[in-house]
């Protein structure tokens, strides 16, 4: 943990970067999905001695977007935000062309652009993994609170 703390103290240091706890993302914050991501990420790079050290920024970056896409269409948000993470990570840090290739093409096939590297490929399919994770995790919690409800709703009847 060490290590991966170390390789991502520059970002997790960035009031911006920060602002992402404050933002809803697959029923938890963007920060937390984007450390998830990173932390597999760099699990993942590290053990196929791949560059580790910039797929795990990179994917710490992946979502980096503050306000949203200015869109009602789902599927153009999808395709955008990529472009807007890129942007505005490119504010506050510099990246590499492998950083800038992991950020733009996380949303493959979504945005049609294919990742160029191996790592790039390892942040997509990441991405996805956790992003289905974090939405079954959060239907779950909603059918619990839904069924508690009915069970107590049941109980009353019954009394």
């Amino acid at each position: 943990m060490k290590e991966f703390n170390n390789i991502i103290s520059n970002v997790v240091n960035n009031d911006v970067f920060m602002s992402l706890q404050n933002i809803n993302h697959h029923g938890i914050t963007r920060y937390n999905h984007s450390m998830r991501v990173a932390y597999y990420t760099y699990r993942i790079t590290k053990t196929l001695k791949l560059n580790f050290e910039e797929a795990t920024e990179a994917a710490l970056l992946h979502d980096f977007f503050i306000d949203e896409v200015d869109c009602e269409n789902k599927l153009f948000k999808l395709r955008r935000h990529p472009k807007y993470a890129l942007e505005n990570a490119s504010k506050y840090f510099d990246l590499t062309e492998l950083e800038k290739d992991i950020i733009l093409t996380h949303m493959f096939p979504i945005t049609f652009t294919p990742p160029k590297y191996l790592e790039s490929w390892i942040v997509d399919i990441v991405d996805d993994v956790s992003a289905i994770y974090e939405k079954i995790y959060c239907i779950r919690k909603e059918l619990n609170a839904a069924c508690m409800f009915l069970f107590i709703l049941l109980i009353n009847y019954l009394k």
